[in-house]
This record gives C-alpha cells, sequence and structure tokens, in this order.
C-alpha cells in the first residue's frame, strides 16, 4: 500500500467524524439564527416570505412600517397591482429607493406590465433612457413611434437586425417600422441571411415571405447554397433592385463554408474577392474568420495566405495565435517577428515580452532577451513572474490600497446601503444582500467604494470586498480583492491534513467563486471549491464518508474538505506538480493526460499550449494568486515566495509526469 494511501486511511476515522459534525450543524445553525433574530427582523422576514406568496393578511404592517427593509414588502406590493397602477405611484417608488437596487428591479417590471397593457405614455414616464432587455426595449420603442420617430427607427432596426428570433412584443415596433419603410426590403433581406449564418431554419423561411419577385433570384441562390457551400463561386454577385442584397449572402455563406470546411472555403475566397463588393467590415470579417479557422485547424496549404494577410488585418486576436503556432513548433525566429507585428499596447504585455525574451534567448542574443524579462517583470501576472526568475530578481506586487480616514471608516456604517445589506444576511438573504452592495459600489466615488470595500473585509464578506475592488477598478487594492484572512483556519486545516499547499487552495477557490460560498455554476459546480456533485461524491467514497447533500456544499468546512482531497489526488497523478494539477481541476484529468502526451516538454511552451483558452487562462491565474496569498501572508514581501518550485519549473512535461496509469 503506497504511503499517501496508508496516510489517507490513517485519517478516515478522524476525518469522517469531523465532517459528519460540521454536517450535522448546518441544519441546526440555520434554525437557531432565526431562533436569534431581533423581533424586528423576525417580522421582517415572516413579512417578506407572505409578501412573495401575496399572503397579505399574515404581514404585520405595524411591525415592519420603520425597518430598513420595509421597501422589499413594498416592491412586492407594487408589483403585484401592476398594471393597474399610476406611474405616478411607480416614479414616487423609483424616488424613494433610488439608491437600491429595488428601483431598477421596480421600473423592469413596471416597463413590461405597462408595455403589456398598451400604456405606452406611462412606459416613457418611468423610464430613463433605452432600458436593458429586448422586450423592455421593444416596448420602448413602440412608445416613442409617435413622439420621437426617428428615434424609434433607429432602435427598432437595431432590434431587428439579428439573426434570431426576437420576442412576439416587439412585433407591434416591427409592423409598424416596415408599414412606413423603415424597416425595408434590404433590412429583411440582411436579417434573412444573418437567420441563416445563425442556422435558424424557419425565421429564414418566415422572412423570405416578405420579399417579392425582385428578390426570387437572391432567395433561389441562397437555397443553393444550403445545400452545397461550394457553389459560391457560381452564385450571381448582384441580388435585389440595387443589386447591393450580395454582400449580405456572401458574408452568411463564407461565415458557414468556413467553419465547415476551411481549406475549401479559401480556394473558393480567392477566386471569387477580386470581383464582389463588400464593405470593409465584411470583408474584413470573412478573412479574420479564414485566418482563425486556418490557423486553430493547423491547415498547411492555407498558412501562406494567412501570413501574407495578418498584417493588413492586424487583428490582437490573429496575431496571438501565429505566435502559439509558432511556439509550438519551435520556430523562434517567427515568435519575433509577430510578437513584433503586434499593436504596441499588446506587444508591451509581460505575456509577450516573455516570450520575446524566451525567443531572444534562443537566437544567442542575452542582453536582449533580458530587456524584454526586465519589462516583462513588473506587472503581476504568471508570465511576469516567469520574467522574474528567468531574472532572478523578486516579484512585484505592486500593491497599493487607498488611504481611508478613521471618520471616512466610520462614517460608512450609517449608510443605509449598509444597514439594509447586514438586515438582509441576518434574515438569510445573501443574495439580495450582495445586489445591495454591488449596486452602491457601482454608484459610489473612488473614495465611497473604497470605504465600503473596507468595511466589506473588516466584516468578514469577502466576496463583496473582491467584486466591489474590482467593480470600482481598484486593481491593486490586493487586501480587498485577495483577502488573506477568507476561510484561513479551514484551508490551512484541511491542507496540512491533506498534504497540500494552503495558499494553493485558497488560489483555486478565489479562481472558481471569489470566495462566494452560495456560488452555483450554470453546470452546477457548488461552493467555494465549485465542487460538481458527482465529484463530491467520489471523493466521499474514497473516503468511507456519507456524501453530502445538494445544501451541504455550500458550507465552507465540508466543500474545502473534499475540494482539498481532490486537489490531493490531483497532485500525487502528476507527480506533485501544481500546474498540470489545477489544468486537471478545471478540465479534468482525462484532457490533461492525453495533452501531457503530446505536449512540449518545457512547463512554459505547456502552458501556452493548453487547447482551451479557459484552462490556459485558469492555470496562469491560480499560479498567480498562490504567489499572492503567500506573499500576502508575509505582509506584502516576495522574498523567498516562488512561482514554481524547481521541479516544476526544470521537470519535463510529457507523459513520464503520469504517475500512473489511468
Amino acid at each position: 500500500m503506497p504511503a499517501s494511501r496508508f496516510r489517507r486511511r490513517g485519517m478516515t476515522l478522524l476525518s469522517a467524524i469531523t465532517l459528519s459534525l460540521a454536517l450535522h450543524t448546518i441544519g441546526a445553525q440555520a434554525q437557531s439564527d432565526m431562533q436569534t433574530l431581533a423581533p424586528e427582523d423576525r417580522a421582517m422576514k415572516d413579512a417578506l416570505d407572505a409578501a412573495r406568496a401575496h399572503r397579505w393578511s399574515r404581514i404585520d404592517d405595524a411591525a415592519i412600517d420603520n425597518h430598513v427593509l420595509a421597501g422589499y414588502v413594498e416592491y412586492h406590493r407594487l408589483k403585484s397591482r401592476l398594471p393597474n397602477v399610476t406611474a405616478v405611484e411607480v416614479q414616487r417608488y423609483l424616488s424613494r429607493y433610488a439608491d437600491s437596487p429595488l428601483s431598477n428591479w421596480m421600473r423592469g417590471q413596471a416597463q413590461i406590465a405597462f408595455g403589456r397593457a398598451g400604456r405606452f405614455d406611462d412606459v416613457l414616464a418611468i423610464s430613463d433612457g433605452e432600458p436593458p432587455g429586448t422586450i423592455r426595449q421593444c416596448y420602448y420603442y413602440t412608445a416613442l413611434l409617435d413622439r420621437a420617430p426617428e428615434k424609434a427607427a433607429e432602435g427598432g432596426r437595431v432590434l431587428w437586425n439579428v439573426g434570431d428570433s426576437q420576442p412576439s412584443e416587439c412585433n407591434p415596433l416591427f409592423d409598424t417600422l416596415r408599414q412606413r419603410g423603415a424597416i425595408d426590403d434590404n433590412d429583411i433581406w440582411t436579417r434573412l441571411t444573418l437567420a441563416w449564418q445563425n442556422g435558424e431554419s424557419r425565421l429564414v423561411d418566415y422572412l423570405a415571405g416578405f420579399l417579392g419577385p425582385q428578390w426570387q433570384t437572391g432567395i433561389a441562390a441562397l437555397e443553393r447554397l444550403r445545400s452545397n457551400y461550394a457553389a459560391i463561386t457560381d452564385v450571381p454577385t448582384r441580388i435585389g433592385p440595387s443589386g447591393e442584397g450580395a454582400g449580405a449572402l456572401f458574408a452568411a455563406a463564407m461565415h458557414n463554408f468556413t467553419r465547415a470546411d476551411t481549406e475549401a472555403a479559401l480556394e473558393a475566397w480567392r477566386k471569387i474577392a477580386p470581383h464582389l463588393t463588400l464593405s470593409e467590415t465584411r470583408r474584413h470579417a470573412i478573412e479574420h474568420d479564414l485566418a482563425f479557422y486556418s490557423m486553430v485547424r493547423e491547415i498547411d496549404n492555407n498558412a501562406g495566405w494567412v501570413d501574407d494577410v495578418l498584417p493588413a488585418l492586424a487583428d490582437t486576436d490573429l496575431y496571438e495565435l501565429r505566435v502559439r503556432k509558432a511556439l509550438a513548433s519551435r520556430h523562434w525566429g517567427e515568435v519575433i517577428e509577430w510578437i513584433d507585428a503586434m499593436p504596441q499596447d499588446t506587444r508591451q504585455e509581460a505575456h509577450w515580452q516573455y516570450w520575446l525574451g524566451r525567443a531572444l534567448q534562443q537566437r544567442g542574443d542575452t542582453q536582449a532577451a533580458e530587456n524584454a524579462w526586465r519589462l516583462a517583470s513588473q506587472e503581476r501576472s504568471f508570465f511576469a513572474y516567469a520574467a522574474a526568475d528567468r531574472l532572478g530578481r523578486p516579484y512585484d506586487l505592486d500593491m497599493n490600497m487607498p488611504d481611508l480616514t478613521p471618520l471616512q471608516k466610520e462614517l460608512v456604517a450609517m449608510r443605509p446601503v449598509v444597514k439594509r445589506s447586514e438586515a438582509l444576511r441576518r434574515i438569510g438573504e445573501r443574495g439580495l444582500a450582495r445586489s445591495e452592495w454591488f449596486h452602491a459600489i457601482k454608484q459610489a466615488s473612488a473614495t465611497e467604494a473604497a470605504a465600503l470595500n473596507a468595511y466589506a473585509l473588516d466584516q468578514g464578506w469577502f466576496n463583496l470586498s473582491i467584486h466591489g475592488a474590482i467593480i470600482a477598478e481598484q486593481w491593486d487594492a490586493l487586501d480587498w480583492r485577495f483577502p488573506p484572512a477568507a476561510y484561513r483556519d479551514a484551508f490551512t486545516t484541511w491542507g496540512r491534513r491533506n498534504g497540500v499547499d494552503p495558499y494553493l487552495l485558497m488560489a483555486i477557490s478565489r479562481r472558481e467563486s471569489a470566495f462566494n460560498r452560495q456560488a452555483v455554476s450554470p453546470v452546477g459546480a457548488r461552493g467555494l471549491m465549485q465542487l460538481m456533485p458527482s465529484t463530491a461524491d467520489h471523493v466521499s467514497r474514497q473516503l468511507d464518508i456519507d456524501a453530502p447533500s445538494l445544501g451541504e456544499l455550500f458550507e465552507p468546512t465540508t466543500n474545502i474538505r473534499l475540494g482539498s482531497a481532490y486537489i490531493r489526488d490531483m497532485m500525487e497523478r502528476y507527480r506533485g506538480n501544481r500546474i498540470a494539477a489545477a489544468a486537471a481541476y478545471n478540465a479534468g484529468p482525462g484532457r490533461v493526460d492525453r495533452w501531457l502526451r503530446d505536449s512540449p516538454d518545457a512547463f512554459d511552451l505547456f502552458v501556452e499550449s493548453i487547447p482551451f483558452h479557459e484552462t490556459r487562462a485558469y492555470v496562469q491565474a491560480v499560479l498567480t494568486y498562490r504567489v499572492i496569498f503567500e506573499s500576502l501572508a508575509k505582509q506584502g514581501d516576495t522574498q523567498g515566495v516562488a512561482l514554481l518550485t524547481q521541479a516544476e519549473r526544470e521537470g519535463a512535461y510529457d507523459a513520464t509526469l503520469l504517475a500512473r496509469n489511468p
């Protein structure tokens, strides 16, 4: 039995007891929290629950009249009466709660309710410019049809020119604009081609019914292309009464053709491009797609054309892809050439200065390489720290916390948003508390935002301080963006028990959930370390303990305990290599195993070669965050902090990194 497995078995009884106690306390804690609520908070929670269910008789109005959250019950009351209220009533509510997200929510509800009722004067009365959301926008521009027809036409055409079906609420707007000629046959044809491009066949057929005989040549050409993209070299180059409809058709056809068969699409494009009258925007989009897919799919026959067209396109994403292609083949001269061709802002980034230094070193120009690495090392990122390692210099943490006076810190606690957020948290409404907080940050000045972020950190609202600093663009306020105390005891405890660096666990959690213990991903991952229920079940079986329920995965100790055990397994799988383990945590170990079997042998080339953009960025972020957390634990001192171990920096990234056959 491997020593690590022996240690795991030896811990099982203690781990099971600890986890069982943690899980047992969740329900009891929630019930206890409700029992310890002050009478006014209990009354508010009961009132809010009743308001959501429209059980108005159960609300004790006298008990909540002066409560800081009274506006939430009022919101549900007013919403339930829509649209049978006046615009004046709605506007009064909006004014009264202008500093709360309640105002935005109520405006949205009222716009939709008034729009459905055909009360367009009232839609405008409560609007504050173009609203978000397609349905609300359609009602807004419908309301403007007779009041500001040019503005209505402009907004309506934007809503029309998409390749998807729009909600039925938009039909009155579209019908009126078509009757007025503000949406003409060219607009219908353009939308039809966009629908084909998006694979919306039913919408294509529906829109074709609006076009007259002069468009039948175009419709016939489109039908031919739907069954054979290669026919693009034979279809008419003039479509519609003015002949200008061909541009939209060829743009859509090339979009689809390029994705289906990039090599054949380029061959066809080279034949027809000189004979087409296209806008620069459409021509650029077509050639961008051809270059992108030619490189992604590694079509050698297209490589010469790609290199010829890249300088004219001058798109950053294409240059970056071309540099990665050069790195994959170790063509260091091409690396230098294409980095030099990048726009200056992109070229100066630490990422590309690092690779410029690597390429120059490979070409024997040591001094130029060091100059590039010196420039790269001034940032705070994975490749900046890798560049610093090349130079043997400490990392630049570049930390700059905003200064706040004692009075500013004291006054922030009196702000209504703070009182509402605290009250919402007391009654178990953490989601609403976050909404309140972020709404306030968006409206705040730089100093006000700093005071709110400092308060959030002091209260242990780590997720709020992180996102608050991001919203306020306070990028160098590292104590707020990477709170050192966030669940530190749990990370330290379970990291040590599982033999995993606690700073690595903190970095993963920071990247996964930004320390939001209630986070749920679109695919169902839960909690601080974003565990999938299936992964939690698998780890629990390994540990011979009961699998947690979905709700229990939100409990920090449970989540960290299971997440750290899974990371330990990934570390064992890849001989302690954190780059591979982090990649596996994000993309799955099966994919990482395949990447290692066919990968470059150096750490930096392996990271750059990760085919998934999300995973490539994830690995870099996690290792960078780990440096930041360790440095902050040392009061911002980066001396002795290492991005990578010697084995990670110098070892081979190939199949030998696999500790065992999966």
